[in-house]
């Protein structure tokens, strides 16, 4: 069972605390690879040099122009602290031109916090290899975000856990954080992000893009799934769920 982060028991608060965005760059075409090789290079250990967790870096491999990451923050306070020390810094200062100049915009950003306690996204501590590394990770993630009524994140929270949940993780994904929108003022404005937003998200690991399409294809083929859970799952959405299939870079914590 699930401890929603308002508990205020054991390590809920520290928990709650927790802020992540999840960034969805769009791209010139063809400058994926080199913001990648500039990001894994230059932007991963210097970030977390000044308290920011760089959680996983991602192409999206449905759309050639696109580069997805998450990371975190201890709360919005120190994410403001944080990010005045990032880009205000040297590392920014000397590389920031050259990231921009492959991107078509940055301002696809949702800032979020775990739904429970327990649903954090994974530590990447001792998983990242060094710099220099160019393995490209096998695994697959699945982020799915599912746009909710104002206030509905409670009732689509039990939803989840009580109906789909079970269903995915019986067809074979492995869940590695749920997550919901931050409602909370944006604490350092030069970056924008998306206000207003109401967000239930889950992010899901497979081995392999093979595993992948053995996942769905076990939930085609379930009744209660296609008949009960899917149809109940869309009529609480406001708008279509949105689904990315992200494979990790070389130097991704998430892997």
């Amino acid at each position: 069972m699930m401890v929603p982060t308002n508990d205020t028991s054991g390590n809920a608060g520290a928990q709650a605390g927790i802020i992540t965005e999840l960034r969805c760059y769009r791209l010139y075409p063809e400058k994926r690879e080199d913001l990648i090789s500039l990001f894994d290079r230059e932007f991963v250990e210097t970030q977390e040099e000044v308290g920011i967790h760089v959680v996983g870096q991602f192409r999206d491999i449905d759309h050639p122009d696109t580069f997805v990451w998450l990371r975190e923050f201890a709360n919005m306070e120190a994410r403001a602290a944080a990010l005045q020390a990032f880009y205000g810094g040297p590392v920014w200062s000397k590389h920031g031109a050259q990231a921009n100049t492959t991107m078509r915009n940055s301002d696809n950003v949702l800032l979020l916090k775990p739904w429970a306690i327990d649903t954090a996204l994974p530590t990447s501590k001792g998983r990242r290899p060094a710099p220099g590394d160019s393995a490209v990770p096998c695994s697959l993630f699945v982020c799915s975000i599912c746009y909710l009524k104002p206030s509905g994140e409670k009732a689509f929270g039990d939803f989840f856990e009580q109906k789909v949940r079970p269903e995915l993780l019986e067809a074979g994904a492995e869940i590695v954080g749920v997550m919901v929108s931050a409602h909370t003022p944006n604490t350092w404005p030069r970056l924008p992000v998306r206000e207003g937003e109401n967000v239930f998200i889950w992010l899901t690991r497979f081995s392999s893009v093979g595993d992948y399409s053995i996942y769905t294809g076990r939930l085609a083929q379930s009744g209660t799934w296609r008949d009960i859970i899917a149809p109940e799952l869309d009529m609480l959405l406001w708008r279509p769920m949105e689904m990315s299939r992200l494979s990790p870079t070389s130097r991704s914590g998430l892997r």
